[in-house]
């Protein structure tokens, strides 16, 4: 039996609500990121199948998964916001009120407030608009699984162009995440700019 397909069955009795997801709480470096997605009606069928929890897509899946909805928001089908919060705030104010700030900006992104937003998880962030936690959302819902690929592939790329930058720790490659690699990796060179404080395998090393 395959596992369930996201459909639009949260979305179909609200006329604007957006689906909302994070990437970025387990790294070790990098921000989070969060995405906001708002389909103008169903989505076509293509566009659909190409959408997934972001963790059960292939790389090659998500990054065509992302041009189409790129292409989808150049013709009217939807609109998105996408935003972060930064290592130093997720510092300050520990990954979670982070994640919940990154999902405030993605929202604000859209221009005009959701008449609902779908958020993926158990713990309501504060928007300008009521909020409905889905447990799972990104597996269920087609727009929380648009916004949990848009907010995958922007943080991995981000943390790609790190790469060159920061030599050594391999964040292309495991977006900071707490590979044995990137753990070795910290070990011999030390946290970078861009490890983030209050993490324990880097707190250990400063």
């Amino acid at each position: 039996m395959s596992e369930r397909k996201p459909d639009f069955s949260l979305e179909s009795d609200v006329r604007r609500a957006a689906g909302v997801d994070e990437a970025g709480r387990g790294p070790l470096a990098g921000p989070v990121v969060a995405a906001a997605v708002v389909f103008r009606g169903a989505p076509p069928s293509g566009l659909a199948s190409l959408l997934d929890d972001s963790k059960r897509l292939k790389p090659a899946q998500r990054d065509a998964a992302f041009a189409a909805l790129c292409a989808a928001a150049a013709q009217g089908l939807l609109d998105y916001g996408v935003g972060a919060a930064s290592v130093i705030e997720i510092g300050t104010v520990n990954i979670l009120r982070a994640s919940h700030l990154a999902m405030a900006r993605a929202v604000a992104r859209l221009g005009t407030a959701p008449d609902i937003a779908l958020v993926d998880g158990n713990q309501p962030p504060r928007l300008p608009c009521p909020v409905r936690c889905v447990v799972g959302g990104d597996g269920l819902s087609l727009s929380i699984a648009a916004a949990s690929i848009l907010a995958k592939v922007v943080r991995d790329r981000a943390m790609a162009r790190l790469d060159p930058r920061w030599p050594g720790y391999g964040f292309a490659r495991h977006a900071g995440y707490p590979t044995p690699a990137h753990l070795a990796a910290l070990a011999r060179l030390g946290p970078s700019p861009h490890h983030r404080r209050g993490f324990g395998p880097v707190d250990r090393l400063l």
